[in-house]
């Protein structure tokens, strides 16, 4: 009896404990979807006004500039802004909202934005542009802009009249370009001025007993220049130190073998000790300029140079690098790069500007100061910033004109914004040895790519308002 006793009392005890578990557990989630409506409620509205969810800020690879990461915001951003779509997904955003100035357009790799109603601009990155997939029927309201950076080697059929004047608006190594790229490898004056490579010349005549005058570094053979070929009749008559793949003749230590040692401080301590750097472009183009230029000014070594036919307009000084043009034979150059390795007084000259800190050439002066990128500069927009700021600031300026009923303004490049002739060969006599690769490779394609170039055109592909 008593136990049974015992377990009724039990029973009961846990009845008990059952239902207040059960009335806590009620009133906390009361509590919770209370506490939720709050925050729904605060969330979404504001003086009784739907409020859109915050994004949280998104910073693109190439674009240090804040943008909008836009998920359920897309279509809503896309149509409020004219949109930008990259046709060459160079820069891998499937949607951002750029903002440039008072300026804000929404950018895109999302090719279904090709017959969007606000979609206004077509941006081409050069090397991938394919005259077989093109965004056509192309409409009179669409401009094309093209960012090229790099040589004809990339993409021949851009440097020819035909493809090159489809676009309203560019960004070119050239100066006639929209956004010129000329600078794209100078940081600034100051690497220019700066003394922190310089090794002095009572040492460079020091290690000459060990060092040849010349110091040539290339790993990329028989490019469109043909610069092989010159540097290899040159080395008949004045030693020269070959470390890439090109012409090797001397070794680079380990830690400094591959494409990534090329900007390493121990690599410029290497070519600072020379006296002259053999800079040799791969494509002969007017202001297509490289790093092989302005590294020999920025270690003090003076650069032996070949390639833009307008390089006098980016020199320093007057007297600040050879000019391979400005001789007729290799053997003449070798000649003169003796004269000076042995006149201490005639090779200081080219280097004075240097040590003086004294940038006489205004054009580069200006160029510097007045371009709206940086290199290398955190502080700065990259050129990519100001190229797609560029192509939407031009966009809002004909929307503001046709609001007002006014006429639009229209761009167009024309070929100086992208030109280089057709290769052509060093023939320098009967006996040297003679390559193939430009005429198995490279004066076939630019002569192949000229014939795509004006079937495109006569395809008609452009808007006859436009153009």
């Amino acid at each position: 009896m008593v136990r049974i006793q015992r377990r009724k009392l039990l029973a009961s005890c846990l009845c008990v404990t059952a239902t207040v578990f059960l009335l806590v557990t009620l009133q906390v989630v009361v509590e919770l979807g209370k506490f939720e409506g709050k925050m729904f409620k605060n969330s979404n509205l504001k003086d009784g006004h739907a409020q859109m969810e915050e994004e949280p800020i998104h910073l693109h690879p190439f674009l240090k500039r804040e943008g909008l990461t836009l998920n359920r915001k897309k279509t809503l951003a896309a149509d409020s802004y004219p949109i930008m779509l990259w046709w060459s997904p160079l820069t891998g955003e499937t949607g951002r909202l750029g903002q440039c100035g008072a300026d804000t357009c929404f950018f895109t790799i999302n090719r279904t934005y090709l017959h969007h109603h606000r979609t206004k601009a077509f941006l081409f990155y050069g090397t991938d542009f394919n005259i077989d997939s093109l965004p056509l029927p192309r409409k009179a309201h669409h401009d094309w802009a093209l960012f090229h950076e790099e040589s004809p080697k990339n993409n021949y059929k851009l440097f020819h009249q035909p493809v090159i004047t489809l676009f309203n608006y560019t960004a070119t190594f050239s100066r006639h370009s929209h956004l010129p790229l000329t600078t794209q490898y100078l940081e600034g004056t100051e690497v220019l001025k700066s003394l922190r490579y310089l090794v002095p010349l009572q040492s460079k005549n020091y290690l000459r007993k060990r060092l040849a005058p010349l110091v040539y570094v290339q790993s990329d053979c028989d490019p469109p220049s043909d610069r092989d070929s010159y540097v290899r009749e040159l080395m008949t008559y004045i030693e020269v130190d070959s470390y890439g793949e090109c012409l090797r003749n001397k070794a680079l230590p380990q830690q400094l073998n591959g494409p990534a040692s090329m900007d390493a401080g121990d690599f410029y301590r290497i070519l600072a000790q020379y006296k002259f750097i053999l800079a040799f472009e791969n494509a002969v183009c007017d202001d297509y300029i490289t790093e092989k230029f302005w590294r020999p000014l920025k270690l003090g070594v003076v650069p032996v140079y070949y390639g833009s036919p307008s390089i006098a307009d980016w020199l320093p000084s007057n007297r600040s690098a050879i000019l391979v043009s400005e001789f007729s034979h290799p053997r003449e150059l070798a000649s003169y790069i003796r004269q000076l390795d042995h006149d201490d007084r005639l090779y200081q000259a080219y280097i004075e500007w240097k040590l003086k800190g004294e940038i006489s050439n205004q054009r580069l002066l200006t160029a510097l100061r007045e371009r709206k990128w940086g290199v290398q500069d955190i502080k700065q927009d990259n050129y990519i910033d100001a190229f797609e700021c560029m192509v939407c600031t031009k966009v809002w300026d004909n929307i503001r004109l046709q609001e007002k009923g006014l006429p639009l303004k229209r761009w167009k490049a024309d070929i100086t914004h992208l030109s280089c002739p057709e290769p052509t060969e060093f023939a320098f006599s009967p006996l040297a040895p003679r390559r193939s690769s430009l005429r198995e490779m490279w004066i076939p394609s630019f002569q192949q790519s000229k014939k795509e170039a004006q079937a495109l055109r006569r395809g008609d592909i452009s808007p006859v308002n436009v153009m």
